[in-house]
C-alpha cells in the first residue's frame, strides 16, 4: 500500500487553494449573517476541484481517497459521477475512486454544503478543513486502519496484532505471522503521559504490500479504586478543547496541533477532551508524541436537535457509521484512553434515549474492548428534559427529531442565560435523589461516568453508587481548587476537565469579562471569541491557567497575575465561565495611580507582595490564592511565598516595559523546511524585552518567501479579519502564521510600526 498527500493543486469555487482549507474564515461577518454561536460568520456552498493524471502503475489497484474532515454534507464525484455523500463534518471517510482514467486526466470534485445555519453551537468552519490522502492499495490487500495493535500484558510486554488478511508483523526484531497474532517485546518501554514511548510495527501482506503502524504499549484499568495506566494510579488534569485553530479558523495543520499540545503540556495539563466531536488525526499524533491522554468524543447531539440543521438531522441514519469511524481510527493511538458518546444530551431521560446510549456503548466495545466508554452528562439537563423544560432549544421542547426553532436562533442561549444567573450553583443541580434515580440507568451503562457541572454529586457517590467511577467532564476553571481537593480525596473520582483549556471561535463572549457593558452571554456582533479559554487563541496562558498549575502542585514559585488596570472606575461584566481576567503582566503604560487587583497563586502558607521593593502586606493563602488591592506603579512587582514557619520558599517578579517601544517578531523555530507552517509571535516590547499591555497598535505585515496564512490577536471583540495581514494587537500581543515557500526562507516585515 502506498500513501501520498493529495493537498495541492485544488481550487475552491474557482480560486486556487492548498488543503487544509477553511472557506468560512474569510467570509464577511455581520450581525445578520448568523448568530454569536457561529461567531457571526455566514455559511455557504463550496465546490472543490482537483484535476490529476492517474499513472500507469495504478492499473489494477484500488485507489482510495481519504478525507479527514469536510464540513459539511460532502458530496464526492469523480469525472462527473457521484461516488459518495458524507454529512457529518467531523469524521473522516474513505472513497474508492471507481472509474479512474488510467494514464488520462481525472477531475475529483467535492461539494461542501454549509449553507443552512444554525447547524452548530460554535464556529465550525467550512470546506475541506483537514488533509486529504490517496491510498493506492493491492486488490485484496492491506487497507488504511485495517491493522489493529493492542496490549495484552505489560509484564511481560505482549502485544496483539489483528488483521483481516494474513500478514507478517515485525516490531523491534520480533516477528510473527497470521491474522491474529501475539508478540512478546523484550525490554519494552511502556507508553504513558510521563514517558510517551512509541513503537513502529512493519506489517507486510505481500512483496509490494506493506505499511507501518505507530503504537504504544499501554494498559488501562479502572474501578472504584481509581484509573490506572500501566498499573499506576492516574489523575486526569484535563481541559476541554474545540477543533478550531484560532486565527487559522478550522484549518488543521500538524504544526498547529503539535503546538497546542506542547503548550498545554508545558502548562500542566495531561489530558484533553475533544469537545464535542472527534479530534483530528494531527492532534492524536501530537498527544501520542508528547504524552497527553485523550477523551475523544462523538457528537454534541443525538436524535434531538440543538439547532435546526445540526447533526440531529442525520443521527438516526449515520450514528453507527460515524461512531465506528472514530473508534476504528483511534484504535492504535495510545493517547486515546476514553471514548465519549456525547455531550449534554437530554435524551436519556426517556427509555429510547437510555437504549440509544447502551447501543452506542456496545458498538464501541464491539470494535475496541480495551477502552472505557463515557459521556459528558449534565444531570440537570436530563432532569429538566424529563419535566418538559429542555434547555438547548430557546424554550421549545424537541422530541423525536421534530424541531421548531426560530431561524437564526442561538441554541446555547437558554443554557448560557441560565448558567449566568445560577452561576456555580449549577454544580448542585444533580444532587437530589429524584435526579439521581432518573439518571442512574444511563450512567450505569457507562464504564466511567462523566459529569458536566455536577461536582455537588462527587461526595455522594461512594454511598449512593459504590461501584461507580467518575470524573468531571466539564467544570468551571475557578472551581479547580475545590474540585482537585475532591479528586485527591475520593479514589473513584479520577480527574477534571475544565471549560475551557484553549479559547475558541464562536459562542461569542460566553467567558469574557467586558468593560463595555452588556449581558455576560450572547454578546452582539462584532464579538467573535468565546473568551472562555485559560489559554488564549494565540497560545498565551492567563492567570487562570497558572492558578490551575499551582493547584496541581506544579509551580515551584508563587505566580503573579494582574487584572487589567487600564479601565479605571469601570466594573467589568463578568462570566460564570471565567473566575478572573488577570494576565501575567505588570506593564500598563499611562496607568500610574490606578487601582490594581493583583492575584498571587501559591500552595504555601502565606505570600507577601512588594511594589518597587515596598511591602504591600503579607496575606494567608486560601485555596492557593491571595488577592491584593493596590495602586499601580510602573517598575517591579514581587511576590514572596512563606511556609508555616515563616521561612521563604520562593519568589517571583514581573517588570514594566522600559524605554522606547518597538514591534518585535520572534519565530518559534529557526529550522524551516519548504512547506512548513511557522508560528511567529508579534509583540510590542520595551527596550528591556518586556511586553507592554497598554499600547496596542494596528500592524500590517508583509511576507516574502512564504504565504501568509493568518495574522491576528486574541481580542474577543473585533471587526478585523485574520486573513488580511492587518490587525491590532491585544494587550501588546498578536500572532502570525506563515507557510514557508520553496526554499524555506521566510522574510516577514512590519510595514506599519510604532
Amino acid at each position: 500500500m502506498k500513501t501520498v498527500s493529495f493537498n495541492t493543486g485544488w481550487t475552491c469555487n474557482g480560486a486556487p487553494v492548498t488543503l487544509p482549507h477553511d472557506a468560512q474564515i474569510t467570509e464577511t461577518r455581520g450581525p445578520e449573517t448568523s448568530n454569536g454561536g457561529h461567531a457571526y460568520f455566514p455559511g455557504g456552498v463550496y465546490t472543490y476541484e482537483r484535476t490529476f493524471t492517474a499513472p500507469a502503475e495504478w492499473e489494477g489497484k484500488v485507489v482510495l481517497a481519504e478525507f479527514e474532515g469536510v464540513y459539511k454534507n460532502a458530496t464526492v464525484s469523480l469525472n462527473g459521477r457521484e461516488l459518495a455523500f458524507h454529512p457529518y463534518g467531523y469524521t473522516g471517510f474513505f472513497v474508492e475512486l471507481e472509474g479512474l482514467k488510467i494514464g488520462g486526466e481525472n477531475t475529483l470534485r467535492v461539494v461542501a454544503d454549509n449553507s443552512k445555519l444554525p447547524n452548530s453551537r460554535w464556529y465550525s468552519g467550512s470546506g475541506i478543513y483537514r488533509p486529504v490522502w490517496l491510498h493506492v492499495c493491492e486488490k485484496g490487500g492491506l487497507r488504511p486502519e485495517s491493522v489493529k495493535i493492542s496490549t495484552v500484558s505489560i509484564a511481560p510486554a505482549v502485544i496483539r496484532v489483528q488483521s483481516p488478511i494474513p500478514v507478517t508483523a515485525e516490531v523491534s526484531g520480533v516477528t510473527g505471522s497470521g491474522t491474529d497474532l501475539e508478540l512478546t517485546i523484550p525490554d519494552a518501554k511502556l507508553w504513558s503521559a510521563e514517558e510517551p514511548n512509541l513503537y513502529t510495527a512493519k506489517v507486510t501482506a505481500g512483496e509490494d504490500d506493506t505499511m507501518e503502524v505507530t503504537f504504544g504499549i499501554r494498559q488501562i484499568t479502572w474501578s472504584s479504586r481509581g484509573l490506572f495506566i500501566n498499573g499506576r494510579e492516574t489523575l486526569l488534569r484535563g481541559g476541554c478543547v474545540h477543533h478550531d485553530n484560532g486565527i487559522l479558523g478550522a484549518a488543521t495543520y500538524d504544526e498547529s496541533e503539535d503546538r497546542r499540545v506542547r503548550i498545554m503540556k508545558a502548562n500542566g495539563f495531561n489530558a484533553i477532551r475533544s469537545s464535542h466531536n472527534p479530534a483530528s488525526k494531527a492532534l492524536l499524533r501530537a498527544c501520542d508524541k508528547y504524552g497527553m491522554y485523550v477523551m475523544d468524543e462523538t457528537f454534541d447531539m443525538w436524535y434531538n436537535r440543538k439547532n435546526p440543521y445540526d447533526y440531529g438531522c442525520d443521527f438516526n441514519e449515520w450514528w453507527e457509521r460515524d461512531t465506528a469511524a472514530m473508534v476504528e481510527r483511534d484504535f492504535n493511538h495510545p493517547s486515546v484512553i476514553l471514548y465519549s458518546i456525547g455531550n449534554e444530551v437530554a435524551e436519556p431521560f426517556e427509555e429510547k434515549g437510555i437504549q440509544t446510549g447502551r447501543r452506542m456503548v456496545e458498538l464501541c466495545h464491539s470494535i475496541d474492548p480495551t477502552r472505557p466508554v463515557t459521556c459528558g452528562t449534565n444531570l440537570m439537563i436530563i432532569a429538566r428534559a424529563a419535566k418538559d423544560q429542555g434547555i438547548y432549544q430557546d424554550g421549545e421542547q424537541k422530541t423525536g427529531g421534530d424541531v421548531k426553532q426560530k431561524e437564526g436562533g442561538n441554541a446555547s442561549l437558554t443554557f448560557n442565560i441560565m448558567a449566568s444567573f445560577v452561576g456555580t450553583g449549577m454544580n448542585k443541580g444533580g444532587n437530589s435523589p429524584k435526579v439521581d434515580a432518573l439518571t442512574t440507568p444511563f450512567l450505569d451503562s457507562l464504564d466511567i461516568a462523566g459529569y458536566n457541572y455536577g461536582s455537588g454529586r462527587y461526595p455522594l457517590e461512594a454511598k449512593a453508587h459504590p461501584d461507580r467511577v467518575l470524573f468531571g467532564s466539564e467544570t468551571f476553571p475557578q472551581d479547580i481548587w475545590k474540585n482537585w481537593e475532591m479528586v485527591k480525596k475520593y479514589p473513584y473520582l479520577v480527574g477534571d476537565f475544565m471549560w475551557t483549556a484553549w479559547d475558541y471561535l464562536g459562542e461569542a463572549g460566553i467567558g469574557a469579562w467586558s468593560y463595555t457593558g452588556g449581558m455576560p452571554f450572547n454578546r452582539p456582533y462584532p464579538w467573535i471569541l468565546a473568551g472562555a479559554g485559560i489559554i488564549d487563541i494565540t497560545g498565551v496562558p492567563d492567570g487562570s491557567c497558572k492558578y490551575a498549575s499551582t493547584v496541581w502542585g506544579l509551580e515551584k514559585n508563587p505566580v503573579i497575575a494582574v487584572r487589567p488596570v487600564n479601565h479605571p472606575g469601570v466594573r467589568p461584566a463578568k462570566s460564570v465561565w471565567r473566575g478572573t481576567n488577570a494576565i501575567l503582566s505588570w506593564s500598563w503604560q499611562g496607568c500610574a495611580g490606578n487601582k490594581a487587583t493583583v492575584e498571587v497563586y501559591s500552595d504555601k502558607a502565606a505570600v507577601e507582595l512588594f511594589i518597587n521593593c515596598k511591602s504591600q502586606g503579607r496575606k494567608k493563602v486560601r485555596e492557593c490564592r491571595a488577592i491584593f488591592n493596590v495602586k499601580y506603579a510602573p517598575g517591579t512587582v514581587t511576590a514572596v511565598a512563606y511556609d508555616e514557619g515563616g521561612n521563604e520558599t520562593g519568589r517571583s517578579e514581573l517588570r514594566s516595559a522600559e524605554g522606547k517601544l518597538k514591534v518585535t517578531l520572534r519565530p518559534e523555530t529557526d529550522k524551516v523546511k519548504p512547506g512548513d507552517i511557522v508560528y511567529i509571535p508579534v509583540t510590542i516590547e520595551g527596550e528591556n524585552g518586556v511586553v507592554e499591555s497598554n499600547a496596542d497598535r494596528k500592524i500590517t505585515l508583509r511576507v516574502e518567501g512564504g504565504e501568509l496564512l493568518a495574522f491576528g490577536s486574541a481580542n474577543p471583540c473585533t471587526k478585523e479579519q485574520y486573513h488580511t495581514g492587518t490587525f491590532t494587537t491585544y494587550y501588546g500581543r498578536a500572532l502570525t502564521v506563515v507557510r514557508a515557500g520553496e526554499d524555506g526562507k521566510i522574510r516577514v516585515t512590519v510595514e506599519d510600526s510604532i
